[in-house]
């Protein structure tokens, strides 16, 4: 029954999976833009510009990570850092997730988990960003890897992605708070480095009660921005990042002035693509918001995005970059860790769940991403035997990695990973990992009900605010 249900997801999906991740978001979201009842050229209107928003959004952090790679890596060399993991950052990942045949049945179950989450009012949000199922594959793979059957590996997911789903909808206000959007604005976003907030929220809290004080010397870049003009602005920002990332690598001053104006352009690149996003949804938020008053006595819906509709917070890319000197460090001092990190070390796996938790306290990110980030160089260490043999299964091992394992150092889910291995052993029978696996899958579950009832906290006092107005 499983078989034949994975021979009909590819057969549907794989055509349109092959296409790419922009493709497939403007024939998605025009699709849905049209079953709303959204003129056509609207619609795909809409779908272009979204398709053109990822696009931009890649390629920036293409170069952006290009731009730093030689500086970094001469760090690394500076450094003597020698660590047997070749961290080759998500593309090739994605690439050999994509590659299994599992990963669209596992899209397929994921679509039917939300068609009725929403049916039955568990949730308000359409997930929509579905070439990023591969998170969630990855997760089920590898939890077959290390032992585990289809349906263990299924129930897993559906209910790590039950949870993601119901994130998306407590992470909205918030997201609404930091873009200046209204409510009626449905952008939010189901993607797995978000499931990272708990965490996170756990670290928030400590400086709540123990180092409030950091907070009066926290800067916002908007409100910098407004008091001292360009020398606050994503501009700056960007080119005291790029002269910091020349510094430590040791660059001559013609690289470190490239650096800085590279940074420079990157940043405020990234502030005015995050606008494109909201332009994109407009033509499909009238149509869901026509659509409710009519039919459905005005509830509201979502649409769960890729995480880079907030890429224009500069304190994403300014934590990023503090973080990818401290990771290096980090690597090369913590008991356990065996991946260098290069591919992935602007943190986007890392920085963007940071922002929601802290709503953009850069301090506090640092010192949290800082804190956290043996989370992630431990995940990328435990997942690295059954990436590499995954990836040499399918003919995408790197040729220039002979000799070595490969793995991503900030890939998002590092909980997840950790539950897929506890979940993999514990299908083989062996007491202590069934344990283990009961266990930590408890706690994943307690700690998120705790982190939902500060989320709600939140945004009573979200709403609070807005009434008082």
């Amino acid at each position: 029954m499983l078989q034949t249900i994975i021979q009909v997801s590819n057969t549907v999906f794989k055509p349109i999976i092959n296409l790419g991740a922009a493709p497939i978001m403007l024939i998605v979201l025009t699709l849905i833009a049209l079953l709303f009842g959204v003129k056509w050229t609207r619609a795909l209107e809409g779908g272009i510009k979204l398709a053109i928003a990822l696009t931009a959004i890649s390629d920036i952090i293409n170069i952006l990570t290009t731009a730093y790679q030689v500086p970094l890596d001469a760090f690394v060399k500076s450094t003597g850092i020698s660590l047997k993991i070749i961290d080759v950052g998500w593309a090739p990942l994605a690439t050999i997730t994509w590659g299994s045949p599992y990963t669209l049945f596992f899209l397929l179950i994921m679509i039917i988990v939300n068609i009725i989450m929403l049916a039955l009012n568990k949730t308000n949000t359409l997930d929509v960003d579905i070439f990023d199922i591969w998170h969630l594959s990855f997760t089920a793979l590898m939890a077959m890897y290390f032992g585990a059957n289809l349906l263990v590996a299924t129930i897993l997911i559906i209910y790590i992605g039950v949870l993601k789903i119901i994130n998306s909808d407590l992470m909205k206000p918030t997201f609404n708070d930091l873009l200046d959007a209204p409510d009626d604005n449905p952008m939010t976003t189901t993607h797995l480095n978000y499931m990272m907030n708990p965490i996170i929220m756990i670290f928030d809290k400590i400086f709540d009660k123990i180092f409030p004080w950091l907070d009066k010397y926290d800067f916002d870049s908007a409100e910098l921005n407004k008091k001292i003009g360009f020398w606050g602005s994503h501009f700056a920002i960007g080119c005291y990042l790029g002269v910091f990332v020349g510094l430590i690598g040791r660059q001559d001053p013609k690289e470190i002035f490239t650096l800085a104006f590279t940074g420079g352009v990157c940043l405020e690149l990234f502030s005015q693509i995050g606008s494109w996003f909201i332009a994109a949804v407009e033509p499909l938020s009238q149509g869901i918001s026509d659509f409710a008053t009519k039919r459905l006595k005005g509830r509201r819906f979502n649409i769960g995005l890729d995480w880079p509709f907030v890429a224009g917070r500069a304190e994403i890319w300014a934590a990023a970059n503090f973080l990818a000197p401290v990771m290096l460090i980090e690597a090369l001092v913590l008991p356990g860790n065996h991946i260098m990190p290069l591919g992935s070390i602007i943190a986007m796996g890392v920085t963007p769940a940071l922002l929601i938790v802290t709503r953009g306290k850069i301090i506090r990110m640092i010192i949290i991403g800082a804190i956290e980030m043996p989370i992630f160089l431990w995940a990328g260490t435990l997942s690295s035997p059954f990436i590499t043999h995954v990836a040499k299964q399918v003919g995408a091992f790197p040729s220039g990695a002979a000799g070595h394992q490969i793995a991503e150092a900030t890939k998002e889910g590092p909980i997840e990973q950790y539950l897929a291995y506890l979940v993999g052993k514990a299908s083989t029978g062996e007491i202590t990992f069934l344990m283990y696996a009961a266990l930590g899958l408890i706690a994943y579950g307690l700690i998120f009900w705790w982190y939902a009832k500060q989320m709600k906290k939140r945004n009573a006092a979200y709403a609070a605010a807005k009434e008082a107005k």
